[in-house]
């Protein structure tokens, strides 16, 4: 078993509200977050499976965490990438739950994470780029893990974009903090016409040495890739080549990458 615990500290460090428990912990906070404050994630066991709900009007994320984990709670410009429901009022709750093994097993979209932040985390999936347009969180790469799809617009949530600010090598990395086994990525482009342009292909790097490229067309719907499984802890979104469309505003919406947890005494 596993001893996990929730606490909410202020910018200095202070505990607000702690609680802990074995294999699951949940924290009801009655006050309102001030800015600085942060929600803190420990666990007894390093490199485990969590299901972690930080805010009771967020997704629970499916995370693989590998060290204690400091949440920021989001304010000013941070806050507009997020639902206005998200960290408001003055009651919260959050959870944490050690997953079961059929849940690691299972077959899923594991770089799906609404939990990933704008910083280095020993929580995973988690997402990085080269560039985001003018350092906005609108346009942050965590925004296209975070899995709200709407894609007909761009700007405040929930409409939020990995925006390349008109960068020809513009990257993207993905990171799953473990052995996973893929064969399927799915992409949705932003598609806010005229607005927006589109890519006509992407290459996807896989940390196994191997490479897949994804012909990309102009549509605001899911776009599917198969191929054999690659066992990987890390890919690199590169090499978008934008049609000859005059807008020169390509994003990417939302990538999935579905597949295992690799098992190697499976």
């Amino acid at each position: 078993m596993a001893t996990l615990s929730l606490k909410v500290l202020d910018s200095s460090g202070n505990t607000l509200a702690v609680a802990s428990g074995e294999d699951f912990v949940d924290l009801v906070y009655c006050a309102a977050y001030a800015e600085g404050d942060m929600i803190e994630l420990q666990t007894s066991e390093k490199n485990i499976h969590i299901n972690w709900l930080v805010d009771d009007a967020m997704q629970a994320a499916f995370v693989y965490v590998t060290d204690t984990v400091k949440y920021d709670i989001p304010f000013g410009e941070a806050r507009i990438c997020c639902s206005p429901k998200v960290f408001s009022g003055n009651r919260h709750y959050m959870y944490a739950k050690v997953a079961e093994p059929e849940e690691v097993a299972a077959y899923r979209n594991l770089a799906l994470n609404p939990a990933d932040q704008h910083k280095d985390v020993p929580c995973y999936p988690h997402s990085s780029a080269n560039v985001e347009t003018r350092g906005e969180s609108v346009f942050a790469a965590k925004n296209a893990i975070d899995g709200v799809r709407a894609n007909l617009s761009h700007g405040e949530w929930p409409y939020g974009s990995w925006g390349i600010n008109r960068r020809e090598d513009a990257t993207m990395k993905l990171e799953f903090g473990r052995k996973i086994c893929t064969d399927r990525i799915v992409i949705y482009t932003r598609a806010d016409f005229p607005h927006d342009n589109y890519w006509t292909e992407a290459t996807v790097d896989f940390s196994d040495g191997t490479s897949e490229k994804l012909a990309l067309s102009k549509t605001s719907a899911a776009q599917e890739f198969r191929f054999e499984r690659h066992i990987i802890d890390s890919l690199l979104l590169h090499d978008l080549i934008k049609s000859d469309e005059p807008s020169p505003f390509p994003a990417l919406t939302q990538i999935e990458v579905y597949g295992t947890v690799w098992n190697e005494q499976a």
